[in-house]
């Protein structure tokens, strides 16, 4: 009896190690006395149940979920001898398990790795300028050169986002400056241009009343009535200037 509980044990162990589920997102990449198991065109299986054979069959599971990594911040010098630290955000997946995993040692490290170093070497180039303005610009050119150095491994990297820059206290001093001179600068020019259209509209009303002497007339009178509604004691009298040319003309 305690045989065949032994024996019994040993089969549940058996099968147990012959049967694995992969789930939806999970590929099984098979190694048949080490040597990579080619399943037709595919070098992997999944999802769903697989069946091993127990000692020779080995299989590695690869996700094909998305991976966020979140890129650590870089020291940079940018082309414009800034000192800034950027760290960026990395989004990739695994696109052909069968080469992740033979390809490269470990894929996680290796594109991490290479998101580091990728970030500090384009950021150099550009200046300071470029990286705050054109910072979408900047993304996709290193989407694309991230991209490009991973695909040997069945790497796909969908999109890098550059997430925060830290500049060094005196530059944010001197921006804070800079910016602050263009603000003066704007209103100044938006002044400077409201007194020429207010210049430009009083001398084309001017042309305007003296082609009509009614037209001063009634102008006059519209004045008296702003004048006496905004202080009842005073009283004006319009005088043409004409009654002082005689006076004038006599001096």
């Amino acid at each position: 009896m305690f045989q065949v509980l032994v024996l019994f044990i040993l089969a549940v162990m058996l099968f147990s190690s012959m049967i694995k589920v992969l789930r939806e997102y999970e590929r099984g990449v098979i190694f048949r006395l080490g040597r990579l198991l080619q399943l037709g065109e595919k070098a992997y299986k999944g999802p769903g149940l697989i069946l091993l054979i127990p000692v020779i069959d080995r299989m590695v599971k690869v996700s094909l979920r998305t991976v966020t990594y979140d890129v650590p911040p870089q020291d940079v010098i940018t082309r414009d001898n800034v000192s800034i630290k950027v760290n960026a955000v990395l989004y990739f997946r695994v696109i052909d398990p069968a080469k992740a995993i033979i390809e490269v040692e470990d894929y996680f490290a290796a594109t991490s790795q290479i998101a580091q170093t990728t970030l500090r070497s384009i950021l150099g180039q550009s200046e300071l300028d470029e990286l705050l303005a054109h910072r979408e610009k900047i993304n996709d050119e290193l989407q694309k050169i991230i991209d490009s150095q991973t695909d040997p491994w069945g790497i796909k990297v969908s999109a890098v986002e550059v997430k925060h820059v830290d500049l060094p206290p005196e530059m944010q001093r001197a921006m804070a400056r800079q910016a602050e001179a263009e603000r003066e600068r704007r209103a100044k020019v938006i002044h400077a241009e409201g007194e020429l259209q207010a210049s430009q509209k009083l001398a084309e009303a001017a042309r305007m009343l003296s082609s009509d002497p009614a037209a001063i007339q009634l102008r006059y009178l519209q004045t008296l009535t702003e004048v006496a509604s905004e202080n009842n004691s005073t009283t004006i009298f319009p005088v043409p200037i004409d009654l002082f040319k005689i006076f004038l003309d006599k001096k």
